[in-house]
């Protein structure tokens, strides 16, 4: 049962948390370094661009925090509830290691403080003290044991205490100087030691002094506005600390040069008005940052918990766990010192400021990145009172990737990993959680409506390309997957497909909970298959009324769809007689028609694509081939070949022949010369007979058909095709032109003997195949 907290704090707390992190060791030991190797025009470019990175990211956690009630567990929570528990863990638990890890990094430089100390001890009684940990160990102990004790209350309340302190070191610090004074204006802005560090490495080293700007947002459970509170505290607290930043490297860079910044970490006790207020301002300022990193941890690691997403349920209950009537996360606490331990033993400053940094860097970064994409999603339930910009948040994002590669592209990759390994890890424990999908989703949908607009908008304009938007219906979706390959086929690349399940009767509730359910798998199968195929359901009372329907839907590509796609088995050849009545429909809204017979063979081995012409259909030519094209480029069709037969009367051969050739020594038609073959079609002979005897091994076979044709024969016109197999027909409206839309085709090079075989010469054409289009094509 879930322990209700007290809220009693303010702004306050916020500010004070913020500030007495920012405002650490960083600042009392690093500074006088960073001016030192990269001069003062440095440093203030080093402050600048760390503020590029918190303040975006302080705004768009004040926009987030002031979108709903917040509850404990900071920027987590905050996170979490605004874009799933999925994102918001993968997030807080790298946030987590940020903030128990700053312990230790701060526990080490408050160690710092007692060097003066140690050398003081060592000078008067002979001894030999010089390892830091003597005093960072015992120091994070007590730290755990105030708050353990005492409870975040008291470490409210001390933060006054130091915060004061440190302001008052501060004053010290800037009414002292030295007799130094630099050479020049320009000197003063750019002087630096010889062989100075690179940039980039002094900024990872600097950056720590930074990441402090979100730390008051872990009280937003023992705020008693935290609406208010953490968007105005946490500006405040990033503003003050940048003034403050700028002025330090100021004075360093006027007081000091830079040879002396460099030999003595310590050098502002030298330039103070009073020496040893330094190192207790130091002593100060880290116990504060660690006080305030140690106050907000474990918080972050109980709303961790309480919301199950560690894989052991065990560990999330006993993690969660709270005592006393604030319920103050005691488990937690304990947790984050053991963690703070084990850095405090290995003692190394440097390489704890660098995983601090890759991790609030790619913690930060995550942050803008996610108050970007909820900009442009629109979400109506997105209504925070405080609202930043989305371009603001884009810069911070963008910023923070930047960084973390100049910083150590090893570091870098690394946090990159663990965080998306996080992700994985909680998404696939947790599938009932929304995920970043949820995220992506709303952004998606506004740039396709967007998108859709426009091309709408843009519809009068000339095309200069075809290209087929196609949209298929068939009620056997599940029996027979010819027509939905084929459809997936063609929308690879160059093409659009919609591929819609008749369901036939009146609306009804039942009759929606069918349809539900069969969308469901249609977009597995279209999943398993990885098409690009669109797909969904219609439920009308007849065929006709659903054809009706068929031709009046948008298409996906924004364009008005132009191609529709019918299908039937020839085991069910009566099937076309409903497919010959409502052809007139797909013809009244200027559809090209496309019929696919299909046969137990199926595809075969998706080698071959024969494509016939004859007098009867000559129009549909270009149509067929382009098709033949888009198909081939696909890459189940991989290393297949297209075959063209122009069966024309004897008296037409000539000019025929021509026409195609030209078209290959032009480019426009990219296929070898060789896969053309011309056949005299003589008096009382049916096509059919060459087609079931030249195309009986092919895997697609591709002929035009007529209209009039269909609304007489109907199903006569496609029966005595029983030697091949799946055999697409073709007929068009329009006139299109190959060259344009098959521009990108590369052209095989003409071969040398004569090309075009008269029949009879049926295999002289293998050896050498069309060129193979490139894949998508």
């Amino acid at each position: 049962m879930k322990q209700t907290r007290v809220r009693e704090f303010g702004t306050a707390p916020v500010f004070l948390t913020a500030i007495s992190t920012i405002l650490g060791a960083i600042m009392f030991l690093r500074f006088g370094y960073s001016v030192a190797q990269v001069g003062l025009l440095g440093t203030v470019a080093i402050i600048f661009l760390g503020h590029l990175v918190t303040v975006p990211t302080a705004m768009a956690v004040a926009e987030i925090a002031t979108n709903q009630k917040v509850e404990g567990g900071g920027s987590y929570y905050i996170i979490s509830r605004s874009f799933g528990v999925t994102i918001g863990a993968a997030i807080g638990i790298a946030l987590y290691f940020s903030e128990a890890i700053s312990v230790a990094f701060y526990s080490i430089a408050f160690a710092e403080a007692f060097r003066p100390l140690f050398a003081f001890i060592n000078t008067t009684y002979g001894l030999a003290l010089s390892d830091p940990r003597m005093v960072s160990i015992p120091a994070v102990v007590l730290l755990a044991v105030l708050v353990l004790t005492k409870g975040a209350n008291l470490g409210v309340k001390t933060l006054y205490f130091v915060v004061g302190t440190l302001f008052v070191s501060l004053a010290f610090f800037f009414a002292g100087g030295t007799a130094y004074r630099p050479h020049s204006a320009v000197s003063l802005w750019t002087h630096t030691v010889d062989s100075p560090d690179a940039f980039f490495l002094v900024f990872a080293i600097i950056f720590p002094a930074f990441t402090g700007v979100t730390a008051g947002v872990g009280l937003s459970g023992d705020l008693k506005n935290p609406k208010r509170s953490i968007p105005m505290g946490t500006l405040l607290a990033a503003a003050v600390g940048m003034v403050v930043y700028l002025l330090i490297a100021l004075k360093l860079a006027i007081s000091a040069s830079p040879e002396e910044l460099a030999a003595d970490q310590l050098v502002m006790s030298r330039i103070s008005l009073w020496g040893p207020i330094i190192p207790v301002g130091l002593g100060c300022a880290t116990f504060s940052s660690a006080l305030g990193s140690i106050l907000v941890a474990p918080r972050t690691l109980q709303a961790l918990s309480s919301d199950g997403v560690f894989p052991g349920e065990r560990f999330n209950r006993w993690a969660a766990r709270g005592r006393g009537k604030t319920g103050e996360p005691f488990n937690g606490t304990l947790l984050t010192l053991g963690i703070a331990l084990w850095f405090v033993v290995v003692g190394d400053v440097n390489f704890v400021a660098r995983i601090i940094s890759m991790f609030f860097m790619v913690t930060y970064g995550s942050i803008c990145l996610i108050s970007v994409l909820e900009h442009f999603a629109a979400d109506p339930s997105y209504r925070p009172a405080f609202r930043s910009r989305w371009y603001v948040s884009l810069m911070g994002a963008a910023a923070c990737l930047w960084f973390m590669f100049e910083m150590s592209p090893l570091y870098a990759g690394l946090s990159i990993a663990i965080m998306t390994g996080i992700y994985a890890v909680v998404y696939r424990t947790h599938p009932e959680k929304h995920g970043l999908a949820n995220i992506f989703q709303g952004a998606i949908f506004q740039v396709s409506r967007k998108l859709h607009v426009f091309l709408q908008k843009a519809g009068g304009a000339a095309e200069t390309t075809w290209r087929p938007s196609v949209v298929c219906i068939s009620k056997d979706s599940f029996h027979r997957l010819a027509a939905f390959d084929l459809l997936r086929w063609i929308s690879h690349r160059y093409g659009f497909g919609t591929y819609i399940h008749f369901i036939e009767g009146y609306f009804s509730r039942s009759a929606n909970e069918e349809a539900k359910e069969v969308l469901e798998r249609l977009v597995h199968l279209a999943g398993a298959s990885e098409s690009n195929v669109y797909v969904d359901t219609i439920i009308s009372p007849s065929y006709t009324t659903a054809i009706a329907q068929l031709v009046q839907l948008p298409s996906i590509s924004g364009k008005d769809n132009n191609l529709v796609l019918f299908e039937f088995s020839r085991d069910h050849i009566e099937d076309v007689d409903r497919i010959a009545e409502n052809y007139g429909l797909a013809r009244a809204a200027d559809f090209d028609v496309c019929i696919l017979s299909t046969s137990e063979r199926g595809y075969g081995y998706r080698r071959e694509i024969h494509i016939w012409i004859t007098p009867a259909d000559y129009e549909n030519a270009n149509l067929m081939i382009l098709l033949g094209y888009i198909i081939l480029g696909h890459p189940d069709w991989h290393g297949g070949l297209i075959r063209i037969f122009n069966l024309f009367p004897e008296e037409e051969l000539d000019e025929r022949k021509e026409d195609l050739l030209s078209m290959v020594k032009e480019g426009r038609l990219p296929i070898s010369t060789r896969n053309i073959r011309t056949i005299p079609l003589a008096r009382g002979v049916d096509r059919r007979d060459h087609v079931n005897l030249l195309s009986r091994d092919a895997d697609l076979v591709i002929m035009g058909f007529r209209g009039e044709l269909l609304k007489r024969e109907r199903s006569g016109l496609f029966e005595g095709y029983d030697d091949v197999g799946n055999t697409l027909f073709v007929n068009t409206t329009r006139e299109i032109e190959i060259d344009r839309v098959l521009e990108e085709v590369p052209v095989q090079e003409e071969p040398s003997q004569q090309a075009v075989e008269e029949e009879g010469g049926e295999d002289a054409g293998r050896e050498n195949g069309p060129q193979d289009p490139p894949e998508g094509t």
